[in-house]
């Protein structure tokens, strides 16, 4: 128990970076980003539309990888193959993921003379564990992995089950809702502020920082990546409020701020470092989950002879949650640095190159499963998904986000609960997130 009471700063709740860029782009529609080649896959349009499977399809067609020598975030590679991706991964001194690079989104390192035309002193740049090579990704990992193990998920694993089950005990009936904020919000952020240790009354804030960090298109605004600055560097306040108050605590505590305090890996980050992996757990943690519980529904609904395959055999439940991130694939992409000269498949990638994995492409890859567009729940090689990523920066809480999906879909079953699609459907506009802002449905019974 902390000894000490920190004040907590002050930190705004609005407006969302959905809003903001809305806004924006209709108050300055010259804004707007223009996609030039009939393959630049970075275009937020098509994920908001849901219109991106036959483009990737023709792309993987034409082979695993293409150069995209166009596009608002400067030429890149990209990989569209599973196996292609998968080769890539595991070679990641070839192609490196360190923030000093580029990192790990499709994002433009800003020049300098961009810094000085923009007025910014200081690199807007958070360093994470995930983007970083080794050896120091691998001592920061190893300090938040041990929350992850299978013995960490057992321990936890009452506490979601009955979070999980009174939330849906206290979802309205004969109403439309939005899934989205009353279920996905609300599991996947209380889950993180136990993860974290989070003030209880203040979790809606980590969705917000989470909304206003993952959305790859707020940094092409110059004013709002201005705001978007801004409120990390609240987010950075509130959690060093936290870290002070957790460095008095006679016994360490088991969440993630006392894991870093206690750990030479991390215990002496840099102000933008502490940021960044921050950034990561919440991001990691919020966004990934969230829109595969939102995923899932979607997909039962549109599939009704699987539904009912679910409804007669929760035994497939750990293997429908595997199809399920698969189908979704909640982050589309992540993005690689070329450090040498290397041929791929029969393409030449220099030096400096930026190479993008669309892993939301190699989820639906012909060459590994067969009728990918097809949900089907007893898919036999539904665990070869890469939502997850592959090699040494696959997903560290991976088994948590399984845990959460799988427990949430028995106890759905275990109430004999359907839930159908009964109003609007909005998709999130980004090319890094890949999910939904709204889904309104009605909960029945089967």
């Amino acid at each position: 128990m902390a000894t000490a009471a920190i004040e907590r700063p002050q930190c705004r709740t609005s407006p969302t970076a959905y809003e903001a860029l809305k806004e924006h782009f209709a108050e300055h529609p010259e804004d707007k980003l223009d996609h030039p080649h009939k393959w630049d896959v970075s275009r937020s349009d098509i994920y908001a539309e849901n219109t991106w499977h036959p483009i990737f399809r023709e792309m993987r067609e034409a082979g695993p990888l293409h150069y995209i020598d166009e596009s608002p975030f400067g030429p890149y590679w990209a990989v569209v193959g599973h196996k292609a991706i998968q080769h890539i991964e595991a070679l990641p001194d070839t192609f490196s993921s360190s923030w000093e690079h580029g990192g790990i989104t499709i994002l433009n390192r800003l020049t300098e003379e961009e810094m000085a035309e923009r007025g910014i002193e200081e690199r807007r740049e958070l360093p994470m564990f995930i983007a970083m090579d080794r050896p120091q990704h691998t001592g920061q990992r190893r300090t938040v992995a041990p929350k992850f193990t299978p013995s960490g998920m057992a321990e936890m694993e009452g506490e979601i089950r009955q979070r999980t089950g009174e939330l849906l005990d206290s979802l309205p009936r004969g109403e439309v809702f939005d899934w989205v904020d009353k279920v996905s919000i609300e599991l996947t952020t209380g889950m993180l502020a136990i993860l974290f240790g989070f003030p209880w009354e203040d979790r809606r804030l980590l969705t917000y920082w989470s909304d206003w960090s993952g959305d790859t298109e707020l940094a092409t605004v110059r004013d709002l990546d201005d705001v978007r600055w801004g409120i990390l560097q609240e987010m950075a306040a509130y959690f060093q409020s936290l870290w002070i108050e957790r460095t008095h605590d006679k016994e360490p505590g088991d969440d993630l701020i006392s894991m870093m305090i206690h750990s030479e890996a991390m215990n002496q980050m840099s102000p933008q470092e502490f940021m960044g992996n921050l950034i990561l757990l919440i991001v990691g943690g919020n966004d990934t989950t969230r829109n595969s519980m939102s995923g899932f529904v979607y997909q039962l609904d549109k599939n009704p002879d699987q539904r009912k395959l679910f409804e007669q055999n929760p035994d497939i439940i750990p293997n429908a949650v595997q199809e399920m991130l698969r189908m979704q694939t909640p982050l589309a992409h992540m993005r690689r640095t070329c450090t040498e000269d290397t041929e791929v498949f029969g393409q030449t990638i220099k030096k400096g190159d930026k190479v993008v994995l669309w892993y939301i492409s190699a989820n639906r890859d012909e060459e590994v499963f067969e009728n990918p567009d097809k949900l089907d729940l007893t898919r036999e090689n539904a665990r070869r998904h890469i939502a997850f990523g592959y090699g040494i920066h696959r997903c560290v809480g991976a088994r948590l986000a399984e845990l959460q999906l799988r427990v949430l879909l028995e106890e759905m079953h275990k109430r004999r609960m359907r839930v159908h699609l009964a109003g609007d459907i909005e998709r999130v506009k980004a090319n890094f997130v890949h999910g939904f802002r709204k889904l309104e449905v009605e909960v029945t019974q089967f």
